[in-house]
């Protein structure tokens, strides 16, 4: 059995008993108590369950967790993320940047880049480029989503779209065959918006997305408009074959 194959079963598993212990799960399928707790640390890791002491514990993938919930995991991966995300900034530019925990922590590593940024996601991604003269930022005004942390209204909208971007860069709560999707239809449409505007388009999402069961009906972009993918781990062929031929997949942890 793969780690791939042996991760899915690991989170059937905590679907029924909400939480595991690492020697259990070593027992169970028979491998090593190292390659049990490297299961246990990608897994939290990436978002997919919570730390506890001895093993990991369920989080509901029937509903999206919010973002202070998903923010509080510190994940060396996601940094990892973000950085190889930063390649695709560069002085001069103006991007957008939606709302993510990943692209959360892009943002502090622009400060001091001569740039423009137009974000939805005021409450943190502003405010974590406040330490510097630049990049300069726009906030787009709106009601906020207190549980999401995004920002929404039609003169938004109407903002978004007399720019011009650069790049796009933009999360996932999940994608499937057709597309990306978010779980509000405010942010879905925010993006959508965005990447209209846009000449490149950066999504970060871990592969995990791909196979969540999270409730996210909402697209915000089809996966031929996907012009650069970051992800965690490689990626299946039937998972690659979803993309454009000429969508730059890029998997940050070596196999």
């Amino acid at each position: 059995m793969t780690q791939e194959e042996r991760l899915i079963q690991i989170k059937k598993l905590l679907k029924e008993k909400h939480q595991l212990s690492t020697r259990k799960l070593a027992e169970h399928f028979q491998i090593s108590f190292d390659t049990a707790r490297r299961d246990v640390i990608h897994l939290t890791s990436t978002g997919q369950a919570i730390r506890i002491h001895g093993g990991l514990m369920e989080i509901d993938q029937n509903s999206v967790p919010d973002f202070l919930a998903r923010n509080q995991i510190q994940s060396p991966i996601k940094l990892k993320m973000a950085k190889m995300a930063k390649r695709f900034v560069h002085p001069g530019q103006c991007d957008f940047i939606g709302s993510s925990t990943i692209l959360k922590q892009l943002c502090p590593l622009l400060n001091g880049m001569d740039l423009q940024v137009v974000t939805n996601n005021s409450i943190d991604n502003a405010l974590s480029m406040l330490t510097s003269e630049i990049p300069s930022v726009r906030l787009l005004g709106g009601l906020i989503n207190k549980s999401q942390r995004y920002i929404y209204s039609e003169a938004a909208l109407e903002t978004i779209r007399k720019i011009h971007f650069n790049t796009a860069f933009i999360g996932a709560s999940k994608i499937r065959a057709d597309g990306v999707y978010a779980p509000r239809m405010e942010d879905a449409e925010i993006v959508r918006t965005a990447i209209a505007r846009a000449n490149q388009v950066v999504l970060v999402a871990e592969k995990f997305k791909f196979t969540n069961i999270s409730s996210s009906p909402y697209m915000s972009t089809l996966l031929n408009k996907v012009d650069v993918l970051i992800t965690d781990t490689s990626l299946t062929e039937e998972q690659r074959s979803l993309f454009d031929s000429k969508t730059q997949i890029i998997p940050i942890l070596k196999e």
